[in-house]
């Protein structure tokens, strides 16, 4: 145990590098691998997660459980897992990201083995749990990675890529698990993903490093000539408390786009977790055409994501909520077709589903990035982790709210419930409109005097 706790500690400095042809190279090297093994590694997370929801229509009729079951199972999932955000990002923020993301994947994957060996609602339970809490260590990991390596006149572009991540493993796991469970049983669901998760996580440990100055390497602002830009106060020592109070609990940005994102969790995970059963239940949809839609939501938000992140950079010039607002007004009116949509029109459902994940992800992506600018990467990992724990209260409310309001007043019901969060986001949104990021205003400001 002491030699794992030893492990997680922050990667202290190496030598630095002197030559500037060695550091150019290095720098292109590392950023380009910590990049692409991100994505590989939260794909992984996801796999891991989101077999979940394919699984369940089969699993509800294989064991008798009901849909509030289910629910109730999801929504403990969420209030663990966004505790479990919360906390990690308190603790990734002095820990070192390398290890903490291999570790949570291999517990994540071993996990999943042995829900797929379950079949009480009480083992069930324990064990979605317990895949909850090593789930929250992906998120903070890659936090401390992206905001170490990438500066922020690139962070929401990079995060945009990094964020792929949630769509490519989320409609991988859709496919996968489509053929593995009418061909295998939905156990294996759990069996292939949780095998090829433990697998991975010991990839992770050859690829990544916690930050430049580990290998040596001059902290990125510095590499990219934009050491202007950051805080002057940033590098002095501060404790928990200085760093909690000062970018954290006075700064109502942060609080903001942390209530946002409820809104736009109940959105997002609401249609994750529950679109398969309203295709199968009201489209009659296979499941396997069902999770190839699905799919499609999932892959669109890729498109979402990066957009969301080059436009806001490029465009908006690091201001986060205009884009956010433009984006959940087009998310309403998506929700709205899907609910009205009529019958037997299987390609209108699958175009509808894209546009909801185009819209709905790439708001998704800028609150994480609003909160970790507007607390500055000395609280980075713990800003993203409130705004995190706040995103999966609201995945909590989609997952027991979606299975008791389905129950009692069907599927309009739980449409107006998503079509009611997405107005709520939209508004709190409107209230940053104007606002962005210090470093990013030295940033531009400088632009403008030297100009």
């Amino acid at each position: 145990m002491k030699n794992i706790l030893s492990l997680l500690k922050v990667a202290p400095h190496a030598k630095p590098l002197e030559d500037p042809a060695l550091i150019q190279k290095t720098y292109k090297h590392f950023r380009f691998r910590i990049l692409y093994s991100m994505i590989v590694g939260y794909a992984l997370y996801y796999f891991v997660r989101a077999n979940f929801a394919m699984a369940m229509p089969v699993f509800l009729k294989d064991l008798g459980f009901t849909k509030t079951d289910m629910g109730i199972v999801l929504t403990l999932f969420s209030v663990v897992y966004g505790f479990g955000k919360f906390a990690n990002g308190v603790l990734a923020d002095r820990t070192n990201s390398r290890y903490l993301m291999a570790i949570g994947l291999f517990c994540a994957g071993l996990v999943n083995v042995f829900f797929g060996l379950s079949s009480g609602i009480t083992a069930f339970a324990i064990f979605w749990l317990l895949n909850a809490w090593f789930q929250s260590y992906g998120m903070p990991a890659s936090v401390r990675l992206l905001t170490h390596w990438y500066s922020p006149t690139e962070l929401g572009t990079k995060w945009g890529l990094q964020s792929t991540a949630h769509q490519i493993g989320g409609a991988g796991i859709m496919i996968l698990a489509g053929f593995l469970i009418p061909h295998f049983g939905w156990r294996y669901a759990f069996y292939v993903p949780g095998v090829m998760a433990m697998i991975t996580s010991f990839w992770l440990l050859n690829r990544l490093r916690d930050t430049p100055q580990s290998i040596g390497l001059p902290p990125v602002e510095e590499f990219r000539g934009e050491g202007h830009i950051t805080d002057p106060n940033e590098d002095q020592a501060k404790s928990f408390k200085e760093i909690m109070v000062g970018h954290i609990l006075k700064n109502r940005f942060v609080w903001i786009v942390a209530t946002a994102n409820i809104f736009i969790y109940i959105v997002r995970i609401g249609i994750m977790s529950w679109a398969p059963t309203f295709l199968v239940e009201t489209r009659g949809s296979s499941l396997a055409s069902a999770g190839l839609k699905t799919a499609g939501f999932e892959l669109a938000g890729i498109v979402g994501a990066i957009g969301a992140g080059w436009i806001s950079d490029r465009v908006f010039k690091g201001r986060r909520a205009p884009l956010a607002v433009v984006s959940m007004f087009f998310l309403i009116l998506a929700l709205v077709g899907l609910w009205l949509a009529p019958n037997n029109n299987p390609y209108l459902d699958a175009a509808l589903l894209i546009a909801a994940g185009v819209l709905v992800y790439g708001p998704q992506l800028l609150v994480p990035v609003a909160a970790a600018e507007f607390a500055s990467k000395k609280a980075a990992s713990t800003a993203t982790g409130i705004t995190g724990a706040f995103g999966y209260f609201g995945s909590a409310l989609a997952g027991v709210g979606t299975g008791v309001v389905v129950d009692k007043w069907g599927w309009d019901g739980g449409f107006i419930f998503f079509i009611a969060s997405a107005v709520i986001g939209m508004f709190l949104f409107m209230g940053l409109w104007n606002h962005r990021a210090p470093q990013l205003e030295r940033f531009h400001n400088s632009k403008k005097a030297a100009a």
